[in-house]
């Protein structure tokens, strides 16, 4: 997506009323150090137009864009975290900003982090580190490249300020951070409206998503059943495409999943290393709660919550029949995403099933580098010459790699022409695990150096234009 888009202001969530956020105030920053810019989004909404002085005083000072939200928003949420209810929390160090359209019409939200305190910030300060920054950054980007629907890092800017945190070396550099997304409306919003016992809140907030994120609902009798449904099916395909991009979350609580099944909020998330269903990303998961093979389960357990909430302003028996849709959906979303990402076509459900057990069973085996054996291999037999002569083409071999190879070969490459971009000619691909995102905040931390971040990116892009997924499975360009 690279074509301009023009900028098409169109502040909705505002009307909603003063029941569902509040207007604070942004910090007052000592510095402002554009860190990062997505030239590319900026474009796709109308932004890229915008000089060195503009980009600071809308993205760091967060003064309104032109015939926008004229005031910062901190929204109201609740949320399960960690299957506990907490009825504390909202916007503790961020706020929706402005909304715009891109040039497929989508109402995008341009919302903070690390932007100051709010009325949900407890007794936090509201800020952002860098390196949080800089991880959201790396997250975001190699998730789009992976065919994820994310949301996209907009702009970073350091701020100047020394953070403490307990679980990072102190004092630690500060910024401050813009995330462009396809709604911020949360499970968790809902959530608040029900703990306060108002359904004329819900319906509104029902009406409100329908017209804005699922218009093709308009006309439907039902209208919470049918939004529950559609959220379903939006969240089953997120956690389907987490899965084929080897991602951990890490924190899947009920504040952290929204109404168009995009991904966000980029705390501590990990890839995969190799294949390994109990993997976690957070360290004070103990119990595994949003381990990787965990994730679908977590997001079905989040949207039975929403049911739930949805419940005060619909009927029972249809919103359990729209829950109850996540099971097939899923299933059938992993194969497509898992199809995706090896770059092949169906050859029938079973096929496909089969298949995907019999890879996965061998990369149980072999602890194999998840993202490098999908390289490999992808668009399936154009690469296997590729594959066999490549640094790992010893490990191809034995029963486990036998049992998913005669599945595998059986169908057809997808685009194989896709294997002549440049991304293909490399011995490795971009792996964005722990150790390389550690290597990457080191260089910043000891030296201030930022090549590594710029090499990364741009080896990400090379991954985004080389895989080519092409349209998600939203049907909107990621």
């Amino acid at each position: 997506m690279t074509d301009h888009s023009p900028y098409t202001p169109d502040p909705r969530f505002m009307t909603l009323g003063p029941d569902f956020a509040d207007p604070v105030e942004p910090a007052a920053f000592p510095k402002a150090i554009e860190r990062f810019w997505n030239d590319r989004w900026a474009a796709a909404v109308g932004l890229d137009t915008l000089d060195p002085a503009a980009r600071i005083a809308h993205f760091q000072r967060f003064e309104a864009l032109p015939d926008n939200q004229p005031e910062p928003l901190a929204m109201r949420y609740h949320g399960h975290q960690f299957r506990s209810y907490n009825p504390q929390i909202g916007d503790g160090r961020g706020f929706l900003f402005a909304q715009l359209r891109d040039g497929q019409g989508r109402l995008l939200d341009l919302a903070t982090k690390g932007s100051g305190q709010t009325p949900w910030s407890r007794t936090a300060d509201g800020r952002l580190t860098l390196k949080g920054a800089v991880r959201e950054i790396l997250a975001a980007q190699m998730l789009e490249a992976l065919g994820v629907y994310t949301s996209k890092i907009f702009a970073v800017f350091e701020t100047g300020e020394p953070l403490q945190r307990h679980d990072e070396p102190s004092p630690t550099r500060s910024a401050v951070m813009t995330r462009l997304g396809h709604s911020h409306l949360r499970f968790g919003t809902f959530q608040r409206q029900a703990y306060e016992q108002s359904p004329e809140r819900i319906t509104k907030l029902i009406d409100h998503a329908i017209a804005e994120y699922y218009p093709a609902l308009a006309e439907t009798e039902n209208r919470p059943a049918a939004l529950l449904e559609a959220v379903v099916a939006a969240n089953a395909r997120l956690a389907a495409s987490w899965m084929a991009a080897g991602f951990v979350h890490g924190v899947l609580n009920t504040d952290n999943l929204n109404l168009t099944g995009e991904s966000f909020d980029y705390g501590p998330w990990r890839f995969l290393p190799h294949y390994d269903p109990g993997f976690t990303a957070a360290y004070f998961d103990e119990s595994g709660l949003y381990a990787y093979a965990r994730q679908p389960e977590a997001v079905f357990w989040a949207l039975q919550q929403l049911a739930g909430a949805l419940s005060l302003a619909g009927e029972r028996e249809s919103l359990e029949a729209a829950l109850n849709t996540f099971p097939a959906l899923y299933r059938q979303a992993l194969l497509d995403a898992f199809l995706a990402r090896f770059g092949v076509a169906s050859n029938g459900d079973e096929n496909d099933e089969a298949m995907l057990r019999a890879f996965l069973a061998f990369m149980h085996a072999t602890r194999l580098p998840w993202e490098a054996a999908i390289f490999d291999w992808f668009c399936g037999a154009a690469s296997q010459e590729r594959a066999l002569q490549g640094p790992r083409g010893a490990a191809y071999t034995g029963e486990a790699f036998e049992a998913w190879h005669d599945r595998f070969m059986q169908h057809a490459p997808e685009r194989p022409d896709r294997l002549q971009h440049a991304y293909f000619a490399r011995a490795e691909p971009v792996a964005m695990t722990i150790d390389v995102v550690e290597a990457i905040w080191a260089r910043i931390a000891e030296d201030d150096d930022w090549s590594a971040l710029a090499t990364a990116l741009a080896e990400i892009e090379l991954a985004r234009q080389g895989y080519d997924l092409g349209r998600d499975q939203t049907g909107f360009l990621p």
